[in-house]
This record gives structure tokens, sequence and C-alpha cells, in this order.
């Protein structure tokens, strides 16, 4: 569990995240996240690195258990600003990072991809910022990078997702494959950048991230302040208790659905029981 890197193959590195269930990223895991990206893109071995998860879905944003359970405001500044650094490092990376996205992609996830350099995604893929259901603001600024601006506005207001396909035709996602084959397909993509000379390719992701019109790390931390507005005032916690409240409840009523059906399997003769994964 946690953030892991493998070592480069063909000048690639694979930083793999590992959080489960739904890979929320605690604070230090954002660190760590951050870490792991400019250790890659500073090795003069690598030439490109591709981003993935383990697990049911590639991001589902920070920890808000982790944020709610932790006394004062420490854990809420602590995931502000390892997600600013986790954004950051894949946009500062000094090579191009491809994002391989599978299943959900939601709040920091969102923050992760639009910094990335290219996104290939799993046909079941999602995209979106439940941010105003979770008490917080932030992302705009990357979900801008892969929607057209009122679009954007509309998926971040009304709290929808986007799918693969529909980011596919915005022209923000690569390539479109079943989820079995997203990682093998980024690998793809990954060889053919890797292929090019090391330093000129450090020199065109300098030069890319030079003529961007948009500096997305001044924008994402003027986002930021109102998410620190909403917390003094009160109203951000209300909106993540009711979540982690909701999440529990739902948790719960799972549990008790599960246990009958687990007690057929194992009281039944004669009947192997399967393996719940």
């Amino acid at each position: 569990m946690g953030v892991s890197t493998s070592a480069p193959q063909d000048g690639i590195a694979v930083i793999t995240v590992d959080f489960p269930p739904v890979n929320a990223l605690p604070v230090q895991g954002w660190f760590d996240l951050a870490d792991a990206l400019r250790a890659a893109g500073a090795d003069p071995a690598v030439r490109c690195v591709v981003l993935t998860a383990a697990g049911r879905g590639f991001n589902a944003g920070v920890d808000i258990k982790e944020m709610q359970r932790t006394p004062g405001h420490q854990a809420l500044i602590g995931a502000n600003r390892g997600c600013a650094e986790a954004f950051g490092a894949v946009y500062d990376c000094e090579v191009p990072v491809i994002a391989a996205v599978h299943g959900f992609c939601l709040g920091g996830g969102i923050g992760l991809v639009g910094n990335a350099d290219a996104i290939v995604a799993s046909d079941d893929a999602t995209f979106g910022l439940p941010e105003l259901d979770r008490g917080a603001l932030g992302a705009a600024t990357h979900l801008s990078r892969l929607v057209p601006q009122h679009l954007m506005r509309a998926l971040y207001f009304t709290s929808r997702t986007a799918t693969a396909q529909e980011l596919y035709r915005h022209g923000s996602v690569w390539e479109v494959v079943p989820r079995e084959k997203v990682l093998d397909a980024a690998l793809a993509l990954a060889r053919e950048m890797a292929a090019k000379d090391g330093e000129l390719l450090r020199l065109a992701k300098a030069a890319i991230n030079g003529i961007d019109p948009v500096d997305v790390r001044r924008s994402y931390r003027f986002e930021q302040g109102f998410t620190f507005e909403a917390n003094l005032s009160g109203l951000a916690d209300r909106h993540r208790d009711a979540f982690v409240s909701t999440n529990s409840a739902n948790s719960a009523n799972s549990e008790q659905q599960e246990q009958p059906e687990q007690q057929e399997k194992t009281t039944t003769p004669g009947q192997p029981v399967k393996e719940e994964r």
C-alpha cells in the first residue's frame, strides 16, 4: 500500500498509487506521490513516466475521513499543500507524464490528470469534481484543461462526471481502451515518447510549460483560498460530516446484506467457498 516506482525499463518509469479501497489519498500520500514524481523526472535514465493506480479506480481525491477525525485544521492544510505539491510535481516533471486511468477519477485525480502530458483511459473511466458536495473547492483549474470552459462550469456546478469517450471527443484523452489494456496502451505511448533524445525531451517539456496561457500553480492556489473560507465559516465541515456519515451508513448496510449470503456459503455442505475479493 502506498506509492511505488518500478525500475526504469526502456527509459520508462511506472509510478503506482495504491491506497485501498478507493485511492482516496491521506495527507502523506500526496507528498509521497510528489516525491516519487520528482525523483523519476530527475533520473537521467528516465525519459517518460507512466502514472497509474491499483484497485477499483484511479483516484478518489483526498481522504475526507482522515480530515474529519483530525482535530483543528492541520489535515485540511496538509491536504491542500499535499495536493498542490503532487499536482505541481506532475506538471513540473522534467519528462512527459502519461496518466493511465481506469474507473473513477475524481477530485484530486482531476488535478493529477489535468496536469499530465497525455491521458490513456479505460472505457469505464469517469472524470469529475464532486467538490461542491464535499464542502471543498478547487481543481477547476485542471478540469478546464480537459474540457471546454462552459462544459467545465456545468460539470463543476452540478458535480456530474464525464466519460472517457466524451473526453476523447474533446481531444484531452489520447486513447480509450478496455480496462485490462489501459496500462499496456499507456506503456506503448510512453515507449514512443521515450524513443526520443532524453535531453531534447526535457527541453521540450520546459518549453511547452513555458508557453502555457495559465499558470496552473497560481490559479489552483487561488481556488484553494475559497476552500479555506468555506472551512472557516463551518460550511465545509457540515458537508464533509454528512459525506462521512452517509458513507458509514452505506458500508454498514452493505455488510448486513453480505452476511446472510456468506453464512449460506459457509454452512452448505459439500460446496466450496468462493474467496471474496
